[in-house]
């Protein structure tokens, strides 16, 4: 792989003195796009939040461009953030503001440019997601897929060296879902930006990405091209991949034996 932009050196972390992740090393090579599978609940949203530095690891090292994340001071870790965009699972629009200044909104924070500049910038953006007509609309004049676009415009808005997705699948009909994708692979390759995907659905991210770790139990369990991901034989992956319902990876969540468990509520 090439140099890599985002680098987890074994990093552990817990919630709530629950185990989320154990010794994770996870590299994004730049311009790349890099894939994070696993099933609901293995910490994929907060692997990003980490890389955003907005929580800590209990132990290991996580490199951004280069820099530990734990030495940064407040301002510092600020500043890294202009060079990071983030498509947030629910859109994360600003409800009261128009779809123009939702995407005007980190111009406007971040830089000192004009107003007839930030103008031109923002309808090139709606233009590159196809939603130019809706500047002047609200977000709940839109449809949920448009509303995702607008968010893609929005993390677009400063031309970041890297663009974080959260679930960017979730909840779309098979047109929005195809128009998403495609807006991801074509903004990775005409900007040259490095991207993360988030998801759980394995279609799509294995058809964009060009890497792919699965996590599951706070462990990566597989990685590689998705071709040698298709072809890997690890029981735990092939569940993960088939969406099977029984093998490694267990259905239930632990409890106390299920006999025993009806039989303790009837006697209370």
């Amino acid at each position: 792989m090439s140099e890599a932009l985002v680098i987890f050196d074994k990093v552990s972390y817990s919630y709530n003195g629950k185990p989320v992740f154990h010794d994770l090393s996870i590299e994004v090579p730049v311009n790349k796009t890099i894939g994070i599978m696993g099933p609901s609940g293995t910490g994929k949203t907060t692997l990003l939040k980490l890389i955003g530095g907005q929580i800590h690891p209990d132990r290991g090292k996580i490199f951004v461009y280069g820099q530990d994340l734990s030495t940064l001071s407040r301002k510092e870790l600020f500043g890294l953030r202009k060079n990071m965009g983030m498509l947030f699972q629910s859109g994360a629009l600003f409800s009261d503001l128009s779809v123009f200044e939702n995407v005007a909104f980190p111009l406007r924070e971040h830089t000192d440019l004009n107003s007839e500049l930030i103008r031109y910038l923002v309808l090139i953006k709606l233009n590159a997601v196809g939603l130019r007509g809706t500047a002047n609309l609200f977000p709940r004049e839109l449809s949920g897929g448009m509303q995702r676009r607008v968010a893609l415009a929005r993390a677009m808005s400063l031309d970041p060296d890297l663009i974080m997705y959260d679930e960017p699948f979730t909840g779309l009909d098979p047109i929005a879902l195809g128009v998403i994708s495609n807006l991801i692979r074509n903004v990775g390759a005409v900007y040259d930006t490095t991207s993360i995907i988030v998801s759980h659905d394995i279609e799509e991210t294995l058809t964009i990405a060009d890497y792919l770790y699965v996590l599951s139990e706070g462990e990566i369990i597989g990685h590689g091209t998705p071709s040698e991901l298709k072809n890997d034989k690890s029981k735990r992956l092939r569940q993960f991949l088939n969406g099977l319902p029984d093998g490694p990876v267990p259905f239930h969540y632990p409890a106390i034996d299920y006999m025993a468990d009806l039989i303790s509520s009837v006697v209370d």
